[in-house]
């Protein structure tokens, strides 16, 4: 015991004697040039880097949430709660070498992030990817990130306006996947400008370890007509910056999936065979003085949706339309309220397997700390095949509280 608690002291005494040798000017006569250890500063996250040789911003997010849903819509018994750590995020960002050579990192830990609730494996890895700056308005990246689809999946899950995406999102988003990216913005000589963005990937969705010889190839292009949003707010739901000018952003998505196997493209169930997928998404956001509007449309199409195995099961692409409409007003500094209605509307190829779904919300946000740390509450209505009634059977009523907590 004696000689263990020596071993450990000494160990110590080395571990005090080095640092400090690091940190003094002067140490045991030689002098140190300079401060050899990173600096650490702390704005939104936390930064580390030293010299231009490296930087790395850490930060952390979480959401905690409570929720409900009934019965019916004229039942409103509780049916089911929700009551769980969404969102569980560590991220890394900075470059190493040169600015020029960045990268972001995302780990996800609570179950939904790591897709535990759709499959049986385990998948921390949100984001991986490099990118290369080869001036300020083009770069490229490679690795692991989201496809430039609708702007609301593109937005980060926390500076959204609601606890959740909405429906239509849920169902014809193009979400992550791997390959290369490209992104190029082009101003007109004035105050606007486009922005263009493009990615040919696997098809196949997050941490794939194989894959078939069909690419997903996905092109995009935005117009800001009056510029540039203040602290980047075309991704960023509410006008929480209140712009003093109006700020309008109307971008288009073209994604064509070849030899896709799962339901979603990126997402979802596995096909029983492979198909091609084509996606449309127009959307748009304007802000002015705490007012704003988001506005995404979806259109996907597949020449032969439906797949089946030797037992006559059955699995579709979710094929149709989607359509997401979000309203809000910053009633003061920092309190918002807003209002929500989407629908999705399948193809007829797949509507004797899939009905139409409609929900409606209304969602309040106390913003502590803008987005960073702010409480939020929703409340709606779902109802199916286009029907409002409260007794129409498969309508429901939702409700969720949730706290995002991060830096």
């Amino acid at each position: 015991m004696k000689h263990s608690l020596g071993k450990i002291t000494s160990l110590l005494y080395v571990i005090f004697i080095l640092f400090f040798s690091v940190s003094s000017q002067k140490t045991f006569g030689q002098t140190v040039e300079s401060d050899e250890r990173a600096l650490l500063n702390v704005d939104e996250g936390i930064s580390f880097s030293k010299d231009s040789l490296f930087l790395m911003n850490f930060r952390f997010r979480m959401q905690n949430r409570a929720g409900f849903n009934t019965l019916d819509g004229d039942d409103i018994r509780i049916n089911e709660f929700e009551m769980r750590v969404r969102r569980l995020r560590l991220r890394f960002d900075g470059y190493i070498l040169n600015p020029k050579f960045q990268y972001y990192i995302q780990l996800g830990f609570s179950k939904a992030d790591l897709d535990l609730e759709s499959s049986g494996v385990a998948q921390p890895v949100r984001d991986a990817i490099v990118y290369y700056f080869a001036t300020k308005d083009l770069y490229f990246g490679f690795g692991q990130s989201k496809l430039p689809g609708n702007r609301q999946r593109v937005t980060s899950s926390g500076n959204l306006q609601f606890a959740d995406r909405s429906i239509a999102n849920g169902a014809f988003t193009l979400d992550r996947d791997f390959g290369f990216f490209g992104y190029f913005t082009k101003k007109t000589g004035g105050i606007s400008l486009f922005q263009l963005k493009g990615a040919v990937t696997t098809g196949e969705g997050r941490n794939t370890s194989k894959t078939n010889n069909g690419l997903a190839y996905t092109g995009r292009v935005e117009f800001l007509p009056f510029g540039l949003f203040t602290n980047k707010g075309d991704y960023s739901e509410g006008d929480i910056e209140f712009e003093e000018n109006p700020k309008l952003s109307i971008g288009m998505t073209l994604s064509r999936n070849l030899k896709a196997n799962r339901t979603g493209g990126q997402i979802g169930l596995p096909l029983f065979e492979d198909r091609n997928l084509n996606s449309l998404i127009i959307d748009g956001v304007f802000k002015h003085r705490g007012h704003s509007v988001l506005t995404e449309y979806f259109q996907r199409t597949s020449p032969d949706p439906i797949t089946s195995n030797e037992e006559g099961d059955i699995r579709y692409v979710q094929v149709g339309q989607g359509l997401n409409v979000q309203v809000s007003k910053m009633v003061s500094s920092n309190s918002e309220l807003a209002v929500r209605y989407a629908f999705v509307l399948p193809d007829q190829s797949i509507s004797a397997f899939q009905e139409r779904i409609d929900e409606a919300l209304l969602g309040y946000t106390y913003y502590i700390k803008g987005h960073r740390i702010k409480l939020q509450g929703n409340v709606g209505y779902k109802w199916l095949e286009g029907l409002l009634r409260f007794e129409n059977a498969g309508n429901s009523w939702t409700g969720m509280f949730q706290v995002e907590f991060g830096i």
